[in-house]
């Protein structure tokens, strides 16, 4: 198969190890930088340009869409699925995955375990908003943040208070959430691939920290996961209708709680702590759907 590979950096770790796994069995991969192609929108031909050349002949493509171009990359992603190219994950479902609030409004819409989480726009709001999560210590987020930036812990009542009038004064859309005090720092990072958790990593923080991403000095390792941690992770995947997905999730009291679903997740981490062929199984994922020379698409969505 012809298979493309948007990522803004072919020297990236995920990108690498995507492109050699396919190149080990036998496709043709390319890196294509997400924003230096270019598309023609025309009803009867849709095409992708690419350094002044048509992008033709490709029968997947593996979307590694950064979170401060998804606009664009989603773009072009379309314009791909257009052609009839078969997509790793469909736009919408990263579109819907990257937007926050959607994804916890459509996760808890099908009774998958989230901490309580409050949303609000005006500064009146902020004493019953805090009362809503159960009151301090509770985390505050910004919509857009990624890899843990953008996210606080107010210990206090009186901090969450300054925090969040903080950021209503800056016009910065956050959410509230309850604070999971006996996770201890630590969530489990699922690593779906269609109908199955294929590998699995704890991520402790630091000491004084409590995000607990590798980007912040958090920590991996090895975890054996429960069932009912295993169904959840793939049943949030499906939510979002991603094919492959990171599921981040908390154990708490009450069960397993879903923090976050990532459509890009990175392989690294999973990859070093695991030591699974992460990317070999995405492509074998694509070898099973895209099917060479086809012009339509397949799977969830």
């Amino acid at each position: 198969m012809k298979i493309a590979v948007l990522s803004r950096n072919p020297r990236l770790y995920s990108t690498r190890r995507l492109v050699e796994a396919g190149q080990q069995r036998g496709h043709e991969m390319q890196v294509i930088d997400t924003l230096r192609a270019y598309m023609n929108i025309a009803s009867h031909k849709p095409q992708i340009h690419y350094r002044g050349q048509a992008l033709e002949g490709f029968d997947a493509v593996i979307p590694r869409i950064g979170a401060s171009v998804t606009f664009y990359g989603c773009a072009v992603l379309r314009q791909f699925e257009m052609m009839g190219v078969y997509p790793l994950n469909e736009s919408v479902a990263i579109s819907r995955s990257r937007d926050k609030l959607r994804a916890l409004q459509l996760l808890s819409r099908k009774g998958i375990g989230l901490p309580v989480t409050g949303f609000a726009h005006s500064p009146d709001d902020i004493p019953d908003l805090i009362q809503m999560v159960g009151g301090a210590p509770l985390v505050i987020k910004v919509l857009e943040g990624t890899q843990g930036k953008g996210v606080v812990l107010a210990e206090t009542h009186k901090a969450a208070e300054s925090v969040l009038e903080a950021f209503f004064g800056l016009k910065q859309d956050i959410m509230v959430q309850e604070y999971i005090q006996e996770a201890g720092g630590a969530d489990i990072r699922c690593f779906v691939v269609g109908d199955k958790v294929i590998a699995s990593m704890k991520r402790q923080a630091k000491a004084g920290e409590f995000r607990s991403n590798l980007h912040r000095g958090g920590t991996a390792s090895l975890i054996k996961i429960t069932p009912e941690e295993r169904m959840t992770a793939v049943r949030a995947a499906r939510v979002m209708g991603l094919n492959v997905a990171g599921v981040d999730i908390l154990r708490s009291n009450h069960g397993p709680l879903v923090m976050e679903v990532n459509s890009s997740p990175g392989l690294e981490g999973i990859e070093t702590t695991t030591g699974k062929d992460v990317a070999g199984i995405i492509v074998e994922h694509l070898e099973k759907y895209a099917e060479p020379g086809q012009t339509r698409t397949k799977g969830r969505g």
